[in-house]
């Protein structure tokens, strides 16, 4: 059953259509209108008719009413100041625009016909009879049921007004492309073609301090209108060709301060500029021209130039001194967006290398990886605090981090950094993920007292991480989460889920919940694939979390064992990031490869005074098989030798013994029930014990202990 909505469950723009739709007069216009559409003779439109009313002398507002084929059906441009609009029942709404806006606007018609999304209040010219031009700030909507197709409404727009509404649009932005566009439009208002240029420094985000009397590096920031440009002629994204500093130049070295400059016509500007090849690359067509160069000047002490607006325009049209000041004072009032935009880049790129630098860059021989990371917007104010890492641990186990800071900008970057490095160095030195969080846990709540993270504008307590060990040996995986989703497993010919991760709540929030991080250890085999990810991934506002969370298991199942991991997790994060995202997207994908049955050895000895012997028989029964270089050979049986001795001697109770052939040397293995730390020492020559570590620590390239529930591992690495 059809109902019409009441005003209370419109929206804002539908209250507006409708009231337009009232305001724009029927009668004998709308008549004229249908009669010349249903006849389709463009001979036969008749201009629409004007009904003024008394009162309206001082009206800026109009309006007019589009079919689906972007043809005026009816429309209300009484008011004086739209004089000489062709506005003609049946005639094309492009019609009324220069041709180098039709492109853009109809694309924007358009897309309000397809989405009923509203694009309000941009400024835009309006073509007149006598060739002259209007500014008018206009919006598209959608019209209000029972009409159908657009509403599209103008305000003519006086100077000041003009002024006030571009530098109000000018501020919106952080991006400094963004910026300086819509410093280009607001400015189109003056002539035909509007560019801005910016010093590169500027654009990198780098300082610019002071005026610079050498030539400056200019690239072009914006360019409008949209368009096909001849060849060499300067568009966004480009450098400026060195000679053409001397625009800027000029600006800058009058009488030793920035001032604006007019060209007047193109014989002049071919004069100032001397080259035809930067004719080609900086006037834009053609015809005769003159061109306005405003410096955006920073206003400090002493003045900063930024870079150059050029506001080209017919040379029968010259610039009077009233264009000029309001041309300057644009510029001024807006040149401290350009600043800050450049601050803000400065700022984004510093986190994003910052970002960057925590991201995976290779897996190994037992494991493959790849990752994705992705901003919520591209000026991200933006990049955030997600942070992946995966890295390879000394005892040739692989660490796998996925982790969520609260907050963006550089104070929660910072935060991320360290977090994902104090993880790092704590698994490298044998801890267990759970103790990690526990450490983790107090650097947040340290972080974030009142003097540093609060006083920073966020907060880093709730942030959620995941660690995830891999031992490729033995084909287990051991996990821990402090707050975070849990990640999918998609075992070789099994279905594919997220695993059973007893929920815990974010780092720093012990005053919650003071329970103990729990490790969970699930087995991997070789090709499984392992998924973590960040919120951003699967948060959608139309579905549910638990639903985010079975499309991605489902799309992980289809990655093929032979698909390359980079292109897999690409194409996951296409199609399953939300299209309004509002966080963060990250995700890391991980092949278990794990050592092959022959390339592993393992062993159970009872603590006794005879291990040792045992130990040094199964070992070089072992080593024959390999091939082992024989320099190689005693010192791993040497190094087996003294490690166990150790473990019968200090720790007690059941020993294991592993021997890993790795592709770069090999790697033994110890473990015993005792919960002390072996500590290399000082050891005199004579001393009755402690040489042990000593013949360890210069017959291998590495060695260390981890730590587990049993009790602990020894392990020592040899090179090949």
């Amino acid at each position: 059953m059809d109902a019409t909505p009441s005003p209370s469950s419109s929206s804002p723009f539908d209250m507006v259509s409708s009231a337009l739709g009232q305001y724009i007069p029927r009668g004998a216009a709308a008549e004229a209108a249908g009669s010349a559409l249903s006849q389709g003779d463009r001979a036969t439109r008749r201009r629409v008719p004007a009904n003024p009313a008394p009162g309206r002398q001082e009206q800026i507002l109009g309006a007019v009413n589009l079919d689906r084929d972007l043809r005026i059906t009816r429309c209300n441009l009484d008011a004086p100041v739209f004089a000489g609009l062709d506005a003609v029942a049946g005639s094309s709404f492009v019609d009324l625009l220069p041709p180098g806006d039709v492109p853009t606007v109809t694309r924007r018609l358009r897309q309000v016909l397809e989405t009923g999304e509203p694009h309000v209040a941009r400024v835009q010219r309006l073509r007149r009879g006598d060739g002259s031009e209007l500014v008018v700030s206009l919006s598209i909507l959608a019209a209000a049921a029972p009409q159908e197709g657009l509403t599209v409404t103008l305000i003519a727009m006086a100077r000041r007004l003009h002024l006030y509404a571009a530098e109000t649009a000018i501020g919106t932005s952080l991006d400094i492309g963004e910026t300086a566009q819509s410093l280009a439009e607001s400015l189109l208002a003056w002539g035909d073609v509007a560019a801005i240029d910016l010093d590169f420094a500027v654009w990198t985000g780098e300082g610019v301090t002071g005026q610079r009397h050498g030539r400056v590096r200019l690239r072009r920031a914006a360019l409008v209108p949209d368009r096909v440009w001849p060849d060499g002629y300067v568009t966004p994204g480009d450098d400026l060709p060195g000679d053409a500093s001397r625009l800027l130049s000029l600006a800058i070295r009058r009488d030793d301060a920035a001032q604006a400059i007019v060209i007047p016509d193109r014989a002049a500007i071919e004069r100032v500029l001397g080259s035809p090849r930067l004719v080609r690359a900086l006037v834009p067509g053609d015809q005769a021209a003159a061109v306005a160069c405003i410096p955006l000047v920073l206003d400090c002490t002493p003045p900063v130039v930024l870079g150059v607006a050029e506001v080209w325009r017919r040379a029968d049209r010259p610039f009077g001194d009233s264009e000029l000041l309001d041309l300057q004072e644009l510029v001024a009032r807006t040149s401290h967006h350009v600043d800050l935009a450049r601050q803000h880049q400065r700022e984004h790129t510093q986190v994003l290398a910052l970002q960057r630098r925590l991201l995976p860059r290779t897996g190994g021989d037992t494991i493959e990886t790849a990752s994705v990371y992705q901003p919520a917007t591209p000026d991200s104010a933006g990049v955030g605090g997600d942070w992946v890492n995966s890295f390879p641990l000394p005892d040739g186990r692989t660490a796998l981090v996925v982790g969520d800071v609260v907050g963006h900008g550089l104070g929660a970057a910072a935060t991320m950094g360290q977090l994902s490095m104090e993880a790092r160095a704590l698994l490298s030195a044998g801890l267990a993920p759970d103790e990690v969080l526990e450490h983790l846990d107090e650097t947040v709540t340290l972080l974030d007292d009142a003097d540093s993270g609060l006083a920073a504008g966020y907060s880093a307590l709730g942030s959620t991480c995941c660690i995830a060990v891999y031992d490729p040996v033995s084909h287990r995986v051991a996990l821990s989460s402090a707050g975070h989703l849990p990640p999918v497993l998609v075992p070789p010919g099994g279905p594919a889920g997220p695993l059973a991760v007893r929920p815990h709540p974010g780092l720093g929030t012990e005053f919650a919940l003071r329970e103990p991080f729990d490790v969970q250890a699930f087995a991997a085999p070789p090709g499984s694939l392992l998924a973590l990810y960040t919120d951003g991934l699967v948060e959608d506002p139309a579905v549910s979390i638990d639903e985010g969370i079975g499309r991605l298991a489902d799309a992980v199942s289809a990655v093929h064992p032979w698909d390359a991991l980079p292109q897999a997790a690409r194409g996951l994060v296409s199609a399953l990031a939300p299209v309004r995202r509002r966080d963060d997207v990250t995700l890391l994908l991980a092949r278990m490869i794990g050592y092959r049955k022959g390339d592993t050895a393992t062993w159970r000895l009872p603590a006794r005074d005879d291990a040792a012997a045992r130990a040094r028989t199964l070992v070089s029964a072992l080593l024959r098989r390999w091939h082992t270089r024989a320099d190689t050979w005693d010192r791993v049986v040497l190094v087996v030798d003294e490690l166990v001795a150790n473990a019968v001697r200090f720790a007690g109770g059941p020993l294991t013994v592993r021997l890993i052939r790795t592709g770069h040397g090999l790697l033994c293995e110890v473990g015993d029930t005792g919960n002390g730390r072996p500590r290399l020492g000082q050891g005199e020559l004579l001393d009755d014990s402690g040489r042990g570590l000593q013949v360890v620590h210069r017959l291998t390239t590495r060695w260390g202990v981890r730590w587990t529930e049993t009790g602990k591992v020894v392990w020592a690495a040899f090179g090949p």
